[in-house]
């Protein structure tokens, strides 16, 4: 009798928990477009002009960018992980909910068209980016990114249409945190190990010929 009522409260105080575990995890809040373009509005849109289609080469275009990226990329200024200190400073007064309603929002704007612009350079971009340089080891940047420039949500950024002088930027910081020496402080940007192990491999005409071939994508 008194192993039978062992098993019984042992069954009552397993069974609540079980029950608990069967329940469906609560759905994640969507994101309130109408507060993404208010808060864009008031704080990026001076630098990544309206609706995401920046006209200074210098800062990116974020319209038809992958959301979830996004707001990896402003979670990481905001904590340091990736520095700018315009960025950082921007970020830090965002909330979490700021950035997924500003990045949704941007997700659903159109990309505006762009286009190459040192025909010398734009076949060598091609070669790199659709195939890579095989004698050093550099993978194909379609691997990741899309032949069409399009990217993978979630993982790897949009990069059709984007400003030749911002993806320059990008890369070259890369390959500046690439090769810095083991030991040392960390320099150019970090928060992408397999970025940095690319770029660190090409040399600034390579670096310029992917970033204007991907200007012109579509």
């Amino acid at each position: 009798m008194k192993l039978i009522a062992s098993l019984l409260i042992a069954a009552a105080l397993v069974a609540p928990a079980l029950s608990h575990a069967a329940e469906p995890a609560a759905p994640a809040a969507k994101a309130d477009l109408a507060k993404g373009e208010a808060t864009y509005n008031t704080i990026c849109a001076a630098c990544h002009g309206a609706e995401g289609n920046s006209g200074v080469p210098a800062y990116p275009k974020l319209a038809q960018q992958h959301p979830d990226y996004l707001v990896k990329q402003l979670q990481e200024f905001k904590s340091g992980k990736r520095t700018n200190p315009i960025m950082m400073g921007m970020a830090a007064g965002l909330s979490d909910a700021d950035m997924k309603n500003v990045a949704a929002w941007l997700g659903t704007k159109t990309s505006a068209a762009n286009f190459a612009k040192e025909k010398d350079l734009v076949v060598l971009g091609e070669r790199i980016y659709r195939g890579g340089v095989a004698d050093r080891q550099i993978a194909a940047c379609a691997g990741c990114h899309n032949p069409t420039g399009a990217g993978i949500p979630a993982q790897y950024p949009r990069l059709a249409g984007q400003h030749a002088d911002y993806t320059m930027a990008q890369l070259t910081s890369f390959r500046e945190h690439g090769n810095r020496g083991a030991g040392q402080p960390s320099v150019g940007r970090g928060n992408s190990a397999q970025m940095s192990g690319v770029a660190a491999k090409l040399n600034d005409r390579e670096i310029k010929a992917v970033a204007d071939y991907v200007a012109g994508l579509r």
